[in-house]
């Protein structure tokens, strides 16, 4: 690795497993001091155990007054990195409002949240990146079955957007990356649930230009960039990491 995060004090949601994970570890091999948190203590504590200089935290992302707490802890957070999503299958007739509203407070209040809280930092040291994870599920293309999803991920892009441009002034970036498919455990749990796994995974594997799933390491990868400083002039964009699937 080149160090292109070193001594950059970085805060990571939904660290313990997936995209927050990978991205977690790529800070810190990147020379970053790491600050994972997730609801799941039990995957934080595997992530510590293989990486001991990355700090771990549990923090329930959609918990206002748990996240003013932990912000409390912290004197400086020059990357705010917000992973943390929920998928939802069905059409706007299977999404009863209780599934709305869950969607709603995992994929966007949390990243509301956690921008809200963190942003105060950044304004104070005069800089900043905050990335958030949208998807190509989203303002970008429709998916079937991906009603609340695809709905809570296009809001992920106009909250990027919004604050991009309050506080560019500021040096604050903010910017989202929109994966397309990405084999983790969640994704893996999706196909488990489905009527025909097999089928399944052949289906999410054929709407894939590419003909294969993405890697969390390749949206951390981009992370990476949007972190460090090789990405100054880059602000309110969203980058598609999708294997072709939004062309």
């Amino acid at each position: 690795m080149s160090g292109r995060l070193k001594g950059k004090q970085i805060v990571v949601t939904a660290a313990g497993q997936g995209i927050g994970k990978a991205t977690a570890i790529a800070f810190h091999k990147e020379g970053a001091h790491v600050t994972a948190t997730d609801l799941n203590d039990k995957t934080l504590a595997e992530l510590n155990k293989e990486y001991p200089d990355i700090k771990v935290t549990k923090l329930d992302s959609t918990d206002n007054n748990a996240i003013l707490e932990f912000t409390k802890t912290l004197d400086k957070v020059d990357v705010l990195f917000n992973a943390v999503g929920f998928v939802h299958h069905g059409s706007i007739l299977e999404c009863d409002e209780k599934d709305w509203d869950f969607s709603s407070n995992v994929n966007v209040k949390s990243m509301y949240f956690m921008c809200k809280a963190i942003l105060p930092l950044m304004v104070k040291q005069n800089g900043g990146s905050i990335i958030n994870i949208s998807s190509c599920a989203s303002s970008f293309k429709g998916f079937p079955n991906r009603f609340v999803y695809g709905t809570t991920k296009g809001a992920v892009i106009g909250l990027t957007k919004a604050i991009a441009a309050d506080f560019v002034k500021q040096n604050i970036r903010c910017n989202s990356i929109a994966p397309g498919t990405v084999y983790s455990p969640s994704w893996q749990d999706r196909v488990n649930q489905s009527p025909d796994p097999v089928q399944a995974k052949k289906d999410f594997i054929a709407r894939q230009p590419m003909g294969r799933l993405g890697t969390a390491e390749e949206i951390a990868a981009v992370a990476v960039y949007l972190a460090s400083d090789d990405s100054t002039f880059t602000t309110g964009s969203t980058i598609h990491v999708d294997g072709g699937i939004s062309i």
